[in-house]
This record gives structure tokens, sequence and C-alpha cells, in this order.
């Protein structure tokens, strides 16, 4: 397809890989380009996202006599393409070669000829791996597909099949899903240590695929159940009251992370009910969070998490201020996010990923700019104008701006004084309109002094002062008008006073640039612009984890909070009452 070949040279050129050999022609299956000999050409590694289910694969092809032998295993469908790729690229794998192919997740349960292919790729070894991606994922299709990993080094040892349901990590992007840079990440590190992970990653036994039961079905849910533990109801809890001590701290209890580090809070929150294996709170669930986060145990967890990231930090700084004009951003944010990452696996209670995307997440929003910047111009911090264009050709000067740093972080660390005044002003100014915008409301009624006011200004409000005079029955109203006008000649000062010392903090902040040194301009990007914004993230996942702990037990709390007697007597409380009144009321 003309198209389809434009678009990989384009990619291949943004990949910086120009001289790439893309070429056209009618078929890849049918009539391949790429031969040594009379023989497919086979690769190192082969990436490939074949068209789901070709329906139009075999046109110009006889399988039972393809020259190229691959149909060795058996042919494919002839309305269901997808295998026939599948062999297409094994067959262009060389002895010790690796693959991936994107394909729909019908490939793994599809019977009669596709069974029969995919016995013969499970018995070879050569599938290495199959990992679940999420739905809605690719333009053109909202099916959900998978990547099949083939491997033919060691393929006559393999012992099982890596599976991965990753079809639950995504981030919603406008109509379509999208992996994030953790979903991806997961998915690498999970893959590479071969690790069972529950209801996400499981190395498989070959001899569990080819049982009886599964009989070579690939099928991701027969392996990996995903799905979230029920969330059962105690039947003697709604009876009695009291919380079940199971939902505290069965395994599968979403709770028992957090006792293992914070056993102390557990003992404080919960005392023994009368009946065995029930708990109820020690204190009012609206004191929980309070609780939670000022007990020590969660203070000392919290110091870890912080000391964790400030370890990061300082090693952060080093590698940041070190880089220079001509270095390589990518570089650059995958040793600092591995870093991260790192650091934060083995601390309980945060995941070590949402961390990793937080820093992901503030790179792809200003960090990767800045970083690009540098690596064009050093540490240079740049003004420029911002001029406007209208319909007319006629440009207008907006002010100015600076990307690296913005104007607000120079304020803050060199002229906080000015703009602790300038802040007072404003305070001043918004309290003024507020106390007249409040007596035109008081007033702005039928007998109010400014009703009939088509709008209230100064010259209307002079006008009709002079219209009362020295009338004494006016002397109410006129007091109203006087305010009105002294808020207003207020107003009208505070503005100008307001706007002079923007112009000054502006002009003060604008002649600050070109005096920066190299030192001053590390510190304003790095530490008052990139890691005060990444400090914040890390108090959010930090409240997250007591957020998360507090809404479970109170939900708990909640559930159990009126046992079955309470309802009981409250029902027979309220019967009374309403009996009571209708006997008040002459009814029998």
């Amino acid at each position: 397809d003309v198209t389809t070949a434009g678009l990989a040279r384009m990619n291949m050129i943004l990949h910086d890989f120009p001289t790439a050999n893309v070429l056209g022609g009618s078929s890849t299956l049918a009539n391949p380009k790429f031969l040594d000999g009379q023989q497919l050409r086979t690769y190192d590694y082969v990436v490939a996202n074949p068209p789901f289910s070709d329906k139009a694969w075999s046109t110009g092809i006889t399988p039972e006599s393809d020259p190229y032998q691959r149909s060795a295993w058996g042919v494919p469908p002839t309305k269901q393409g997808d295998y026939a790729y599948l062999l297409h690229i094994i067959r262009s794998m060389k002895a010790n070669g690796k693959a991936a192919c994107i394909l729909p997740h019908g490939v793994l349960f599809r019977g009669n000829a596709e069974g029969l292919i995919r016995k013969q790729l499970v018995t070879s070894g050569i599938l290495k791996g199959i990992i679940g991606l999420p739905a809605n994922l690719f333009y053109g299709t909202g099916i959900p597909a998978c990547i099949l990993v083939l491997d033919k080094e060691n393929a006559a040892g393999r012992k099982g099949v890596m599976m991965v349901d990753a079809s639950k990590g995504y981030l919603k992007d406008g109509n379509k899903n999208r992996l994030r840079e953790q979903d991806i990440h997961r998915i690498v590190d999970v893959f590479t240590r071969q690790a069972d992970v529950p209801r996400y990653a499981r190395l498989v036994p070959l001899a569990e695929i080819a049982d009886a039961r599964n009989d070579y079905n690939l099928n991701l849910p027969r392996y990996i159940d995903s799905s979230e533990p029920e969330d059962l109801h105690d039947i003697t809890a709604h009876l009695r009251g009291g919380i079940p001590v199971r939902d505290l701290d069965d395994a599968a209890s979403p709770l028992a992370p957090y006792w293992q580090v914070l056993p102390g809070v557990r003992s404080s929150l919960f005392e023994p009910t009368a009946h065995a294996g029930y708990v109820q709170l020690t204190r009012p669930v609206a004191e929980l969070k309070a609780a939670i986060g000022s007990h020590t145990e969660f203070q000392a967890f919290n110091q870890q998490a912080t000391q964790r990231f400030a370890q990061w930090r300082a090693a952060a700084t080093q590698q940041l201020k070190a880089f220079e004009a001509g270095g390589h951003p990518k570089a650059l944010i995958e040793a600092l996010s591995e870093d991260l990452l790192e650091r934060f696996k083995d601390l309980p209670l945060i995941d070590a990923y949402d961390v990793y995307q937080h820093l992901m997440d503030y790179w792809a929003a200003t960090m990767q700019d800045d970083v690009y910047l540098i690596a064009a111009d050093g540490w240079v911090a740049k003004t420029s104008r911002i001029l406007e264009t209208d319909k007319k050709g006629k440009t207008k000067d907006r002010g100015w701006t600076c990307e690296l740093i913005p104007k607000p972080l120079i304020v803050a660390r060199y002229f906080s004084q000015e703009q602790a005044a300038l802040d007072a002003l404003q305070a001043e100014l918004d309290a003024a309109v507020a106390s007249q915008t409040e007596l035109e409301e008081e007033q702005g009624g039928e007998d109010g002094v400014f009703n009939g006011y088509d709008s209230i200004t100064a010259v209307a409000v002079k006008e009709r002062i002079r219209e009362i005079g020295k009338d004494p029955d006016g002397a109410d109203e006129l007091k109203v008008l006087k305010t009105w006008l002294d808020l207003s000649s207020r107003i009208t000062a505070l503005k100008k006073q307001v706007r002079e010392g923007e112009i000054a903090l502006d002009t003060l902040a604008y002649d600050k640039y070109p005096a920066l040194t190299h030192a001053e301009i590390q510190t304003l990007v790095i530490d008052d612009k990139w890691m005060a914004a990444l400090v914040s993230t890390l108090q959010g996942e930090l409240e997250s984890a007591s957020q998360a702990l507090t809404s479970r037990i109170r939900e708990l709390a909640e559930r159990y909070a009126t046992p079955l007697q309470r309802l009981t007597d409250d029902v027979a409380a309220l019967a009374a009452r309403v009996e009571g009144h209708l006997a008040k009321m002459g009814a029998s």
C-alpha cells in the first residue's frame, strides 16, 4: 500500500533511521521483496502490526505449495490471515532471532486450522510470551489486541509461556485508550523477570497448556484471573454489629498490607467487641484521618518516603547540573526515571510505578521542553517579546516571557517583599470592591437608594448628591451616596497603585534576567521549578496512601454501623409514635 509505505518511511526518518529500506509491492505474503536467493531473508529482530484478520491474505498464493515453506505447520483459514503473517514472521527469523507481533485475541483460542497451527507454535517452544493489551488502543478498531513474543533462542528447552494480562493498565485519552509510561515499564519489568504477579502475570508451564482441560487454548483468562476479589458482606456483623476481623486481616483484604507496616495504627483504631472475631472503632469515624496521620508509625513511614525522594533529588540534581548544551535529553530522563523507580520499588504502601509516572508526566508536560532548550543553548535564560499581529497586519507588543524561567520564579526568589506589598494592595482593593458591591446590593431594592439607577457611576452619584443639596429629608440617602463615592475614589486610587506596582515589579524582574549567573539559573530551574513540582506530587502519593486506608475503614464502619436489632428497635419506636399521633387524631 503506497500510503502505508510512505508512513513507514516517515517513521524511520523520525526515528533517526533515514536510510531504512522500505519497498512497496502487491503483497508481503504473495510477493516478498526481501530475499536471499530463493529464500526469505532472515533477521535478528522482527516487529510487526499486520492487518487484523485479513480476508484477502491468500490472493496470489497457493499455500500448499508455498516456495518459502511457511505452511509447514498448517494452512491458515482462507478468511483469517492472522497466522499467515505470523508464519511469515517465524520464517523471517534467524536461528536465534526474536520477534513481536500485534494480533487480535482470536489467535489465542480459535479452533480448527488455527488450533492446529497454535499447537505447533506452542510445542516448538518459539512462543515465549503473550501480552494482553487494553481495548480501544488502536485506530481503526476498538477490539483488544495482544502481543505474541517469539524467540527461537533456546526454544527447544523452553518449559513455559510468559502470560501478562495488561488489559487494565491504561489512560483514557479522548475517545481512545493509551498506555502510560508506567504501564509499558510494568509490562517490560514483569516480562523480563518472568515473574508471577497475582491477577497480572504468570509463567504458565507448557504441560498446563497442553493438558486435556486447555488443549493448547491460550486465552489469557484461563490462566490469569484478573478480576478483583468480591467484597463479601458478613451477615453476623449486620445482625449483631461490629467489624469482622476477617475484613481487616485476611491476606486478600486491601488493608492487610497496611498492618504489616502500621501494626500500631491497627491496635490504636480497633478494640474487641463482646463477640469473638469482631472489633469496633475506638474513636468516631470523623477522627480517623487525623488519628492515622498523627500516629508515629505513619509519620515514620512518611519520613521514610520523603527521605527516599530526598536521596533521589540529591543525585538527580547533580546529574541535571552536569547536563549542558549538546547533551542527550532522552538519555537524561531514562537515567533519572530508572533511578527514581529503583529507589521506590521496595517501599510498601506506595506503588513505585505511580511515582515513576508522575516524573514522566511532568517530563512530557514541562521538563522535556526545558531540557531540549538547555541542550540547544545551554543554561541561558532568554527573554522574548510577545508580539501579536491582528487581521489588519498591525503588530502589538503584549509584554515579554521566558520559557525556561517564568517570571513568577524570579519574583518569588528575588522580589518577594515587593510581591508581598503588591499582594497587600490587591487584597485592599478586593476588600473595597466587595464593600462597594455589598452596598449596591443592599440599596438596590425597591426602597433602596440605588433603585431606578440605569447604572451606578460616579457621575450619576455626584449628580444625585447635588440634587439633594441640604435637604434634611435626604440625610440618610446622602450618607449612603457619600459612602459609595468614598469607596469609588478609594478603588480608583488602589487600582492605580496596583497597576504602578505591577509595572515596577515587571521591570525589576525583566532587568534581573541578564544579571543571572550560571549557578543562579540552575537553582531557579532545578530547585524552584522542577523539584518543587515533583515534591508536591510525592506529597500527593503519601496523601493517597492515608486516604485509601481511611476510606476503607470508614466504609467497613458505616457498613456495619446499624445492626438488625437497632433497626428493629428504631422501626418499633417510630411505629409507636405514628400510632400515638393517629390516636390523638381520633383514628382507630
